[in-house]
């Protein structure tokens, strides 16, 4: 199985790395693969130092599956290069994720949809992700009529620069700006760049790959995302209205069958998700779980998940697990 990790030397592709080491996924070759300045840089995997090569090289190479975390306008390039040559591509950009022949996936959810005519797979937003592994379950059986989502994000989701703007906020120290205010002892309700309808393109990513991966268009979903200053994962605060009636012990049970879903909530012991429990782990915690008390069939919810794992590495990975499973490469 020779696997390629593009885009090996940012903060998600490092947790790639991690994430595959970690799972012991049968590579029998990895290839690390980055931008020009970055070949023949030395990595670690599993002990061993490899080189970084170019995208050339790695397309020459064939490997059955690449796992891109470069950026959309490198995926857009790129994957069908890889593609063409028989490689199964998992994409953790936005460049494919709306694509209509495009599968866009969470393996918990829809990977059953996958086939051997897939060549590329697009790995869904991380704050997406994480709601719908809570959701989902939920919804098929209590069917989510409208979804109300505020995200409290890390700073590891916009990338290193990002980190080192905290870091040197935090000790005073100037450097360069991943953000145009400061983020430390703040809070920006701006990520990524605002749409003609004022929403941002992250909030209609939420929208829009929500209805996508669940599978019913009939969703309403409104979004607001905010950037924080923290590390180690997202949180959202999640509010949604069921056509069914539900009871919260019904709630609990079906989180608790919820593949990947770990419950968080005893409020007597002060015991709920926060992000700095969450990070480092795969799975999905939820809690403050409770009754909307304005309308009827409605329910509040706390989703926290590290947001470079399960929001991205070890989703991705997932993915390509289930393609070796399945026999699909």
């Amino acid at each position: 199985m020779k696997v390629a990790v593009v885009g090996a030397t940012g903060l998600v592709g490092g947790e790639i790395l991690k994430v595959l080491a970690e799972r012991d996924f049968p590579v029998t070759e990895l290839l690390l693969v980055a931008s020009e300045r970055s070949v023949g840089k030395q990595m670690e995997f599993k002990g061993k130092q490899i080189k970084v090569i170019g995208m050339q090289d790695a397309i020459a190479a064939a490997p059955q599956i690449a796992i891109f975390s470069a950026g959309g306008s490198t995926s857009t390039e790129w994957a069908p290069k890889f593609a063409e040559v028989g490689t199964v591509v998992v994409d953790n950009s936005s460049a494919w994720r709306m694509d209509p022949s495009k599968k866009l996936v969470v393996p918990e959810i829809n990977a059953k949809e996958l086939t051997k005519e897939d060549k590329i797979i697009a790995n869904p937003n991380c704050s997406t992700i994480q709601m719908v592994v809570a959701l989902n379950k939920l919804h098929e059986e209590l069917k989510a009529k409208r979804i109300v989502v505020s995200t409290y994000q890390s700073v590891t989701g916009t990338g290193v620069k990002a980190v080192e703007q905290l870091m040197n906020e935090r000790s005073g120290k100037d450097g360069d700006k991943a953000y145009p205010y400061p983020i430390d002892l703040n809070v920006l309700p701006h990520i990524d760049v605002f749409q003609d309808n004022g929403y941002t393109k992250e909030e209609m990513k939420m929208i829009l790959e929500t209805k996508k991966i669940m599978g019913d268009d009939s969703i309403r979903v409104t979004a607001t995302a905010v950037r924080i200053p923290v590390m180690g994962g997202h949180s959202e605060s999640v509010n949604v209205e069921f056509e069914k009636d539900f009871t919260l012990d019904e709630v609990y049970r079906i989180l608790d069958e919820t593949e990947g879903v770990v419950i968080v909530d005893d409020v007597k012991n002060l015991q709920y998700p926060m992000p700095k429990d969450a990070h480092g782990k795969d799975e999905v915690f939820v809690g403050r779980i409770r009754l909307d008390e304005t309308q009827p069939r409605t329910l509040n919810m706390w989703i926290v998940a590290d947001n470079l794992r399960k929001g991205a590495a070890t989703n991705a990975v997932q993915i390509a697990e289930y393609l070796v499973e399945k026999e699909l490469v």
